[in-house]
């Protein structure tokens, strides 16, 4: 439809969403166009699609968050698509579709926070160790795994990584994030000795036209895609006898919480992640319980005043 062709170009170009975003939003709101032309139970051509916006209310739209509870969509879920349904009726409202914007009291289900999975350091060892190394594409894994656990990557930034935004000599990268964001990130030396010699590797299939910058190519000479980056770490988690749900993510979320345990300021870890307000890395950060409660026993002044000798 139309609408959702201009609203998927607003996203891109105005509020300046990656592709990946500006394609699940989307998604999100094709599912509400779904339910939509479902319940008027008649043909609809783009005309009459803007005639059942214009119609659509708060109950509406509480009927419709219903039924996708109905279908068994986690509360996660159903409020990512609700997301996605909130910027559609902005857009609306600011093309003077909809004379009002029926979304702007409608609250998001409840998501219990669960923490994600983090990795010991050892794990992380083991989950390289088990690369394959015989294999053509061994020293690939090699350094995507080093890039995501030593850079904290979001997947997307680690598929799209360029050679021209590697400074080898300096040991940093330059990401470019969700929103075309950049910022610098550190990585190890171990990193950037690793990825040298995959750039350097004879086995390193041919670019691709178009491809001659990026760093992590599959066998055809591509881009490596955000699924077969998953498909290779929850292999080698597999390999290393991890049985918990391991993804990029969690790679990712054990940088970060290592990095917190080892004493790295809070603000230094939101530049290096990437995000943009400083209660997100809060959140997305956690510290294992035992260790604040000794911090806590160890430096509070009633504990230190307890602990002193007596005179």
């Amino acid at each position: 439809m139309k609408i959702l062709d201009l609203f998927e170009s607003y996203l891109r170009l105005e509020r300046g969403l990656s592709d990946n975003t500006a394609t699940a939003y989307r998604l999100d709101v094709e599912k509400l166009a779904g339910w939509l032309v479902a319940e008027a139970d008649a043909p609809v051509d783009d005309e009459a699609f803007m005639a059942l916006l214009r119609g659509v209310g708060e109950p509406c739209l509480h009927t419709f968050m219903a039924s996708l509870a109905d279908l068994g969509i986690s509360a996660r879920s159903r409020a990512r698509i609700l997301s996605g349904v909130k910027s559609f009726f902005h857009f609306l409202w600011l093309e003077k579709v909809v004379e009002a914007d029926p979304t702007a009291l409608l609250e998001a289900p409840q998501v219990s926070k669960t923490l994600p999975e983090v990795l010991t350091v050892e794990e992380v060892d083991a989950m390289i160790g088990a690369v394959d190394l015989g294999k053509d594409e061994g020293l690939r894994n090699v350094a995507m795994m080093e890039t995501l656990y030593s850079c904290g990557l979001r997947v997307s930034e680690l598929v799209n990584l360029q050679i021209s935004r590697i400074r080898f000599d300096a040991h940093m990268i330059l990401v470019e994030g969700k929103g075309s964001k950049q910022r610098m990130v550190p990585m190890s030396e171990r990193a950037a000795e690793v990825i040298s010699g995959y750039l350097a590797d004879p086995c390193r299939p041919q670019p691709q036209p178009g491809e001659e910058d990026i760093v992590f190519l599959n066998r055809r000479g591509r881009r490596l895609t955000r699924q077969m980056v998953f498909i290779i770490v929850k292999g080698l988690a597999e390999e290393a006898g991890i049985r918990r749900t391991i993804s990029p993510h969690t790679l990712r979320h054990s940088f970060a919480t290592h990095l917190l345990e080892g004493g790295a300021n809070l603000r230094a870890i939101q530049m290096m992640l990437g995000h943009e307000y400083i209660s997100t890395t809060q959140v997305y950060l956690h510290t294992d319980t035992s260790a604040l409660r000794r911090e806590i026993l160890t430096h509070h002044p009633r504990n230190m005043a307890a602990a002193k000798p007596a005179q």
